[in-house]
């Protein structure tokens, strides 16, 4: 049986996985502030700076850009349950596991999923984007930005554009680039995205930010049925299906986030404390610095690990910037 006498105490570790990281002093400081009430002035003010130090993050005017509880995969799921009604076509690029993942949750969300799939260790150009856009006449596009199980970085910059070329709505999953690589949200025309804090922000899983647009907003509107005994004066709801899942219904989420404050469920006090100062280093030292600092030290390790005659993984030109991959020598037990 468990001791009861006992009180946890892990021992120090050097995280050098693709997440979770060794989180920051000043993040853990601030997880241990005191715990306020979810519609404390306060807290609602911290909730306001949050949203303002997301949409920097994001390089964004996206009025939408707040937390989801939970770790990252929580932000995905909100988006895509919130976004895809049943029978509307999905296209994922695959290139890596988490891909794989994109397609899981837009399924079980009861999209209409079809792939196409790149090599292992490479990325799609646009063009192969947009002719299986032209193929399949996708409703959205979901698609990793750097999945960690190939550390590969799929290009955006044109992809957006292609979406809108097209009329589709474009979700890209940057739980493993935000912070650590360029993440231009309006620039580069992405109508809605995730991540988390356990990789480039030196925070602990358990927070999903998010953002999305205008052309978002619209189709989350139409599936809003707010829960009885919460509804406001006055509600309509919208005419579309009912989004299906409660707890990551983006709609009932903004009436949160909102001045409304309409009630969904306690806000994660101390991960919101958690994320507001992840987002406040990364502001301090500049985002472009912290992008340049990621690029730095990646350039410095694969120098190192090359003059050690090892092969790296992948095509080196579509490297993430956080995670490096090394191709197991021969007569190495890659499971020891």
């Amino acid at each position: 049986m468990t001791e009861i006498t006992k009180q946890l105490n892990p021992p120090p570790r050097l995280l050098l996985g693709p997440g979770p990281i060794n989180a920051d002093p000043r993040v853990l400081r601030a997880m241990s502030m005191p715990l306020l009430g979810q519609f404390d002035p306060i807290f609602t003010d911290y909730m306001n700076e949050t949203m303002d130090l997301l949409r920097r993050l994001y390089r964004t005017e996206n009025h939408w850009s707040f937390l989801v509880n939970g770790t990252a995969r929580s932000g995905i799921e909100a988006i895509l349950t919130s976004l895809i009604s049943t029978g509307e076509r999905v296209l994922v690029p695959v290139f890596g596991r988490f891909g794989h993942l994109l397609c899981e949750i837009a399924k079980r969300s009861g999209g209409d999923v079809r792939t196409i799939e790149a090599e292992w260790g490479t990325v799609f150009t646009p063009e192969a984007i947009e002719d299986a856009i032209k193929e399949h006449r996708p409703q959205v596009v979901a698609l990793v930005h750097g999945d960690t199980s190939t550390t590969m970085a799929q290009p955006l910059n044109d992809i957006g554009a292609i979406c809108r070329r097209h009329d589709v709505l474009l979700y890209v999953d940057a739980t493993a680039t935000l912070g650590g690589m360029e993440v231009a949200v309006d620039s580069w025309q992405l109508d809605a995205v995730s991540a988390g804090l356990q990789k480039c922000l030196s925070g602990p899983p358990g927070s999903a930010p998010v953002t999305f647009n205008e052309r978002v907003t619209e189709v989350i509107s139409r599936r809003k049925h707010v829960e009885k005994g919460i509804e406001p004066d006055g509600f309509v709801p919208g005419d579309g299906p009912r989004i299906q899942s409660n707890y990551f219904d983006l709609s009932m989420l903004m009436d949160y986030w909102s001045e409304l404050r309409l009630n969904h469920h306690t806000e994660s006090t101390s991960m919101l404390y958690a994320a507001h100062e992840c987002a406040r280093i990364v502001l301090a030292e500049s985002l472009a610095a912290c992008i340049k600092r990621h690029a730095l030290t990646s350039t410095a390790l694969t120098t190192g690990l090359r003059a050690m005659d090892l092969e790296l993984f992948g095509d080196q030109a579509h490297k993430m910037a956080g995670v490096t991959g090394v191709v197991i020598p021969k007569g190495v037990d890659g499971e020891a």
